[in-house]
């Protein structure tokens, strides 16, 4: 099922939808040349089209609404700790070619736990990640995490790592199995806010007592539907689909 789901994953790009348009239709410009000739047009208007970030960033919004940003001063003395999720540290091969810690644009999951230790030192981190890639090589996210961590001037028993999981399912079920670790204690759960109504709705289902702390955001009260930017649009379609499918198929398997 990993590897299913990252092939899936991959046919989530717009652009290799429209990659596909135009291959078809060059493929078929002999023997149906008038269907050739549309699927030429309609890989145009679908690269036109996906530009177009309002309808991508309407969808994000949704998903990054159902779960209220925490105030900065909020009291969090019932919690015992954070559970970090995986996916803001570049690949492992990165990280290995230097020496300073490499995060990607989803940096706030590792920066804002940082900023709840410095306020509230009663908290641990406990991250989770293992190599959610399919081909990746190299080191673990929880190894690339405690690169920053430590850089940070975490060290010791104030973070926890989990290194074997893959996805999200794994992370609720393989970090609940950590020595030490009591889900019925109140925790924080810390990822990008259009991915927190599955994470939440997986963690809990795994018998956790989390409250979600969502970060990384990409729209604000609403989405802008006055932006257009083909890479940019790219971007956004593919983040959608892929949470949204990941959001039916997680429901299919009974992990919500």
């Amino acid at each position: 099922m990993f590897v299913l789901s990252k092939l899936v994953g991959y046919l989530t790009q717009p652009l290799l939808w429209v990659f596909a348009l135009l291959l078809l239709g060059l493929l078929l410009r002999n023997r149906k040349p008038q269907f050739a000739r549309r699927l030429l047009w309609g890989a145009l208007l679908a690269m036109l089209c996906m530009g177009w970030m309002g309808p991508p960033e309407w969808v994000i919004n949704r998903l990054e609404r159902q779960y209220a940003e925490m105030p900065l001063d909020a009291d969090l003395s019932d919690y015992v700790g954070v559970v970090v999720l995986g996916g803001a540290t570049e690949s492992g091969a990165l990280q290995q070619a230097h020496v300073q810690p490499q995060l990607n644009g989803a940096g706030e999951r590792m920066t804002a736990p940082v900023a709840m230790l410095l306020r509230h030192p009663h908290l641990r981190i406990v991250f989770t990640g293992g190599e959610g890639a399919l081909f990746g090589s190299g080191p673990s996210e929880a190894d690339r995490a405690k690169v920053f961590f430590e850089s940070m001037g975490l060290t010791g028993k104030q973070v926890q790592y989990e290194s074997v999981s893959r996805n999200t399912f794994e992370n609720a079920v393989l970090t609940a199995q950590l020595p030490g670790i009591d889900t019925k204690q109140r925790w924080l759960l810390v990822t990008s806010a259009f991915h927190m109504p599955r994470s939440m709705a997986t963690f809990e289902k795994a018998g956790w007592n989390v409250t979600a702390y969502p970060v990384d955001f990409f729209t604000g009260t609403e989405a802008t539907w006055t932006n257009y930017s083909l890479g940019g649009g790219a971007g956004r379609w593919e983040l959608a689909v892929r949470e949204l499918l990941g959001l039916v198929a997680y429901r299919i398997k009974g992990r919500l």
